[in-house]
């Protein structure tokens, strides 16, 4: 019994020791698990790390395929900004993760490059980019050639995926639509709320100009459309997982903000100023019979990708202020006539001096007697300083408040625009222009005479001088000029209409027979006085020149104007020009691209009946 007692109790001794050894063999797997775990990876190679980071980890990589920024149309629903495009993405991967050498020359020939500095790029990426050319600004838009050879490879990291520019590359980017740029002070100043909230960072882009600026708020919409690629902890491809598309769930946005800009004639005006050699300036095309804008062109041009580079200009030149010279004798006849102090058929005497004030005539030697019509048509100095001066200041400033001039005359809102919350100017940087610096305490007759001609302080913008015309052509009427026509959510409904609205002086309107005078005398420029060299032409028009002296970095330098519309019989648009920064005694180079653009915006008409002959009846 003894014996059999025996062996049991050692048969129980070995069993436990097994167990004892096994559980501290376990112990002993489970506690290096956990120093392999929380323990700090050991950066000996870039294959090693912590089990924590490498066994388990993957990397999201995101790279953003469309801002989700609302966009502009014209009129007819021509795309202004956004275009879409393919493009070669990449994403970091590991060195030689990619796949064979091979495969990667056949990508290198593809984008014509070699091999060895594609690859050097590819492996110095740390965030997933668009491939881009040398000296491009945005991601290369691959060619149907490319895209057919691209299509043939599997390289791990590399994809072709839609890429959408908000500036196509079929025109330059307007002046009158504006820019997204990094703004960190104009951000803090309009989105302080959002900043606090983490919704948006310094960083971010935002409208800079334009109607990007004036629309900001709502064109932001309500996030991106990105694309993931997924890698584990050691930057290799995770099988199955891919890619993935990230974009907002929201039937509304981005938004479509239908301006009255006509596309065609707006390209067609910048390829025609741009061959005429100008250098500063601007044109402004208004429909004259609803004072929208259709055409609004600002030289230097608009560089989006560079802004401010030497040779460009962010300033919209179309809405700030210049001198105005003898294009502001429209505004002198008129306040002439509205006080009494002036009529059509009084004779005037030129003799070439005007005998105060240092003031002469253009001409040498002078018109002779001459009519208030006929001294309007050749630009008549002397007799325009002879009425100004019988005019008081304050009638010199009325007038041009009903003519709306020396106010920004541009669409706006003062009330709080519905969508916004807030009130809305669509040109937020339009200047408001003068016509006296500050009103004189006394009567100065030198002071009235310069601005009589269009000189000293006065000033006004070619959005102004091509409304002043609308307003003339409307009776006296004064329209408030519109860039936009309504804003629709992303699936055709509208969200908000901008109605067309007139713009009342406080002190009420010119009458409709001083307006009449004015017409008349601007037939008789082109008919018989400075504008006799733009006659001939797809339409017969009327108009009214200007040179202004002023002073460029010490040197004597010209402003040239011309400011009309046409058919005379049926006005259809109201043009407004400005030639800067010209050499004094050169030919006014406004009167001729007034012709040239006139001619242009009869083209684009001939066009659209042919196109609709139904709408043209």
């Amino acid at each position: 019994m003894d014996k059999h007692y025996g062996r049991r109790q050692g048969r129980k001794r070995r069993i436990f020791g097994i167990a004892v050894g096994m559980s501290a063999v376990l112990a002993f797997f489970v506690l290096r698990i956990a120093w392999l775990q929380l323990m700090p990876a050991s950066p000996a190679s870039a294959q090693s790390g912590g089990m924590k980071r490498e066994a388990v980890a993957q990397r999201e990589r995101a790279l953003v395929l469309d801002t989700g920024r609302g966009d502009f149309v014209d009129r007819s629903g021509l795309a202004l900004t956004g275009d879409t495009y393919e493009a070669l993405a990449v994403f970091p991967l590991q060195a030689g993760a990619r796949g064979s050498e091979a495969e990667l020359a056949k990508l290198a020939a593809a984008l014509g490059m070699k091999r060895e500095p594609l690859e050097k790029w590819m492996s110095g990426l740390t965030e997933p980019v668009f491939w881009r050319k040398s000296g491009e600004q945005e991601p290369h838009r691959l060619s149907t050639r490319e895209l057919r050879q691209v299509d043939r490879l599997h390289i791990a990291g590399v994809r072709v995926l839609p890429y959408r520019s908000r500036y196509p590359s079929a025109f330059e980017p307007k002046h009158a639509i504006g820019y997204i740029s990094q703004h960190p002070e104009l951000l803090q100043a309009k989105f302080a709320e959002e900043l606090s909230a983490r919704k948006m960072k310094l960083t971010d882009r935002i409208g800079g100009a334009g109607l990007e600026r004036s629309l900001d708020r709502l064109l932001r919409g309500t996030g991106a459309t990105s694309v993931s690629y997924f890698t584990d902890g050691a930057d290799k491809p995770l099988a199955g997982l891919d890619m993935r598309l990230v974009s907002p769930d929201n039937p509304y946005y981005p938004l479509k903000v239908v301006t009255t800009l006509d596309l065609p004639l707006q390209n067609a005006i910048e390829r025609y100023v741009d061959a005429s050699g100008l250098k500063q300036g601007a044109v402004v095309v208004l429909d004259a019979r609803t004072g929208d804008i259709a055409a609004m062109v600002s030289r230097p041009r608009l560089d989006v990708f560079a802004l401010g580079r030497p040779g460009t200009d962010l300033a919209n030149r179309a809405v700030r202020a210049a001198t105005p010279g003898s294009i502001f004798k429209l505004v002198t006849e008129a306040a002439a006539l509205e006080a009494g102090r002036t009529a059509e058929n009084e004779i005037f005497e030129c003799r070439g001096e005007y005998g105060r004030y240092g003031l002469s005539c253009w001409k040498e030697g002078g018109h002779g007697r001459i009519t208030l019509q006929d001294a309007l048509a050749v630009s008549c100095n002397v007799a325009f300083a002879t009425i100004a001066e019988r005019l008081s200041a304050e009638q010199f400033a009325v007038t041009a408040d009903k003519l709306g001039i020396g106010r920004k005359i541009g669409w706006s809102d003062p009330e709080p625009f519905a969508p916004l919350g807030a009130p809305l100017r669509l040109l937020p940087e339009e200047e408001a222009g003068t016509v006296f610096a500050r009103m004189p305490d006394r009567r100065d007759g030198g002071q009235l005479a310069q601005t009589g001609i269009g000189q000293r302080d006065a000033a006004l913008s070619p959005l102004q001088a091509a409304n002043l015309i609308v307003t003339l052509l409307h009776n006296g009427r004064v329209t408030e000029p519109r860039l936009v026509s309504e804003i629709r959510y992303a699936n055709g409904q509208r969200l908000a209409a901008l109605p067309r609205q007139a713009s009342p002086s406080r002190y009420g309107a010119i009458r409709p027979s001083t307006a009449r005078a004015l017409l008349r005398g601007m037939e008789a420029v082109v008919a018989r006085g400075t504008g006799r060299s733009i006659r001939q032409g797809a339409w017969a028009v009327a108009g009214k020149s200007g040179t202004a002296e002023t002073v460029r970095a010490g040197a004597a330098r010209n402003n040239q104007w011309f400011a009309g519309y046409g058919p005379v019989q049926a006005p259809r648009y109201a043009v407004a020009v400005l030639a800067e920064n010209r050499p004094p005694g050169s030919a006014n180079k406004a009167t001729a691209l007034f012709r040239g653009v006139m001619d242009l915006a009869a083209a684009r008409e001939a066009d659209g009946a042919a196109q609709h002959p139904a709408a043209a009846r």
